[in-house]
């Protein structure tokens, strides 16, 4: 079996396929099909913003090609596109995602849809009642809740951090089993706690890979700066502007400028630009369970989330002289109100643009982190004369390149594919995983497919008999020639020396049953539960040995012809052969019980039954120089029963015979 990864996005140079952009990941394992993330790319205004759901399904029969859908988080590039998925396109399958996911996601949505439509005046490409619909379909999940999809698949979630709610997403099916990672932190913030997940056996890792070739400095040094730049522009009387989402790294700059204003008794206004922080603050106080261990910590005291110094924001205090710092959404200055105020305030040479985080190819943000650009093209009627200042921070919530590097080095996978990254830092952090941790790594273009092979295993108890018989030694004694060994110097050659073997039982009987779990049983305890007895098959062959001139080698020693294979004579006849049979035989270990002599299961004893059923005719031999043996033998020593046969039949028994008589 093998697990299938399609990387779902409309075009190469769009997408979490070797760029960051919209999030849709499908994976088939084991005949389930898993979406992870349904995301916009926020860069793109037509078409191209979503994914080619037709890869899915030519016919949109979404149902029946996809099992369930999975949502990591609230952003827009890995869930902007869930809406017109379900009630445009008419998905109408299970949707898994955390409680808070559920709860923040309607704000984000609702949000971006007035920003498109309502003040953009842009075509509606799903409305209100559509994201209330949409998610009247989603079940929520908590953290390491192990849910069941189906009676096949089981999907458990992981905190990931990165923003409030955002989860890893386990899943497996039989013995196939994988993690999908959205986006995620290794190191904790100052209101959120790093990324956590289980040693798993994994067969595939997805991983995120935004800043696949960045290690970030100490995150004190990286506040200091933020700090400072702030604070030399409104101590000139500059106002900033800080675009970013509503949710997550709002939150934790606010308790950075919040406490920072405090110590500095600093009475610049901080203000946040919509009700929609507001109302994400009120999350982030009502989730307290979901945040770091030092706001949880705190939180009977002081709630982190109630700033002294942040107040809300009317849009007729753009204007306005004098300085202060602006939280605006959306981030990445990709629309709204950010865009709004970036238009007036970046004309002048005392006010600072700072921006947190990543920004996506074609929006405001990646043009100003591209350079130092002096005129930005709004549109082909706009145009925005850039003179303020321009700092970008590392204060992303996303995992550097020594983080991704410590989960794969931690869940130690088969295999990893890097998804969101950009092409030429996805193909670095390709090389060296695959370079330093062995591990096979692929790095899928948009629309592109990868196939993995899965592994198999099957967790088994083992019974006590089982357990005794392969711990206590069971001795074979068997004579070997020493010219078989004498190339290993073992002795003189023309001498029989003694081998001694352990045939203690190596291999046991795997019984699987419905109810109970696997277990390896002695040969011995499956018949008995089966209520069977041991059944063996055994052949039988009467074998002719011819004996010359036996009438004048021996008639003088016998009253009878009868007397020639009277009883009192077997023992001398088994006693030839088992005399020619030890010299040819090597290895074998030959037993002589007066009757019969024993190799193995091969038994070999005098026939003086002329109705033998095992006996073949054999046309013109001379019956009064013929010697008949039964020989009978067990199917598992078929082929030493075949080869002691052979010797036999080429054995002269008259060469001895004379002596052999004379000795009885």
């Amino acid at each position: 079996m093998a697990i299938e990864c399609l990387v779902l996005v409309y075009f190469f140079e769009a997408g979490a396929g070797q760029e960051v952009g919209k999030s849709c990941v499908v994976v088939s394992m084991n005949g389930k099909r898993i979406m992870f993330d349904c995301g916009m790319h926020m860069g793109y205004d037509d078409h191209r913003r979503y994914p080619d759901f037709s890869r899915i399904s030519k016919s949109g029969d979404f149902d029946n090609a996809l099992t369930c859908i999975i949502i990591t988080h609230f952003h827009l590039d890995h869930i902007g596109a869930l809406p017109y998925f379900t009630e445009v396109c008419g998905y109408r399958g299970p949707i898994y995602m955390t409680y808070p996911t559920k709860a923040l996601a309607p704000l984000m949505l609702e949000d971006y849809r007035k920003v498109m439509v309502d003040r953009r005046g842009e075509e509606e490409q799903f409305s209100s009642d559509h994201i209330a619909e949409c998610m009247k379909k989603v079940i929520p999940v908590d953290l390491k809740q192990t849910v069941l999809v189906d009676k096949d698949l089981q999907i458990r979630g992981y905190y990931a951090g990165h923003v409030l709610g955002a989860a890893m997403f386990y899943a497996k099916v039989g013995d196939s089993a994988m993690v999908y990672t959205g986006d995620y932190n290794m190191t904790p913030d100052r209101h959120l706690g790093a990324a956590q997940i289980d040693r798993l056996n994994l067969d595939l890792l997805i991983t995120e890979s935004t800043y696949a070739t960045t290690i970030r400095d100490s995150k004190y040094a990286r506040e200091r700066e933020f700090l400072k730049s702030v604070h030399n522009c409104v101590a000139g009387g500059g106002k900033v502007l800080i675009p970013t989402f509503a949710l997550g790294r709002a939150q934790e700059l606010c308790m950075l400028l919040d406490d920072y204003w405090e110590r500095m008794n600093l009475k610049v206004p901080i203000y946040f630009s919509a009700g929609l922080t507001i109302q994400a603050n009120m999350y982030y106080k009502i989730l307290i369970g979901w945040t770091s261990q030092k706001v949880k910590e705190t939180y009977a005291a002081r709630n982190a989330f109630d700033f002294k110094n942040v107040c809300d924001f009317d849009r007729s205090l753009i204007n306005a002289p004098g300085p202060c710092v602006l939280f605006a959404t959306p981030g990445m200055i990709s629309g709204g109100f950010s865009l709004e105020v970036f238009k007036r305030w970046a004309p002048s040479e005392k006010n600072l643009v700072t921006l947190p985080g990543y920004c996506v190819a074609g929006t405001i943000g990646h043009k100003l982190m591209s350079g130092k650009p002096t005129k930005i093209d709004l549109d082909k009627d706009t145009q925005i004369d850039v003179r303020c200042q321009v700092h970008q921070l590392s204060f992303s919530p996303h995992t550097d390149s020594k983080g991704i590097m410590d989960l794969v080095k931690f869940l130690l996978p088969k295999h990893v594919i890097l998804v969101h990254g950009e092409k030429p830092k996805m193909a670095s952090l390709k090389e060296k995983i695959q370079s330093e941790l062995g591990i096979q790594c692929y790095d899928p273009a948009n629309n592109d497919t990868v196939h993995i092979p899965s592994t198999h295993h099957v967790k088994a108890d083992a019974s006590d008999l089982f357990i005794q018989s392969c711990l206590n030694p069971k001795f074979k004694f068997s004579k070997r020639s020493l010219e078989e060994t004498a190339g290993m110097g073992l002795g003189d050659s023309g001498k029989s020396r003694l081998q001694v073997s352990d045939e203690r039982v190596t291999e046991g009987i795997l019984v699987v049953e419905k109810t109970s779990k696997a277990m390896v049983l002695h040969q011995t305890e499956l018949l008995f539960m089966l209520g069977d007895k041991k059944h063996e098959v055994q052949f039988a062959y009467c074998c002719p040995l011819h004996v010359q001139n036996i009438e004048k080698t021996g008639r003088a020693n016998f009253t009878s012809a009868n007397d020639e294979l009277s009883i009192s004579k077997k023992s001398s006849w088994l006693s030839i052969l088992y005399v020619q049979l030890s010299s040819e035989l090597c290895g074998g270990n030959i037993l002589f019980f007066g009757e019969h002599l024993q190799v193995e299961s091969f038994r070999v004893s005098l026939c003086n039954n002329d109705d033998c059923p095992h006996r073949m005719n054999d046309n013109g031999q001379n019956k009064s120089e013929t010697v008949y043996f039964c020989c009978s033998w067990l199917v598992t020593d078929e082929k030493l029963a075949w080869k002691t046969i052979s010797i036999m039949r080429n054995l002269d028994l008259s060469r001895d015979f004379q002596n052999s008589i004379a000795n009885l």
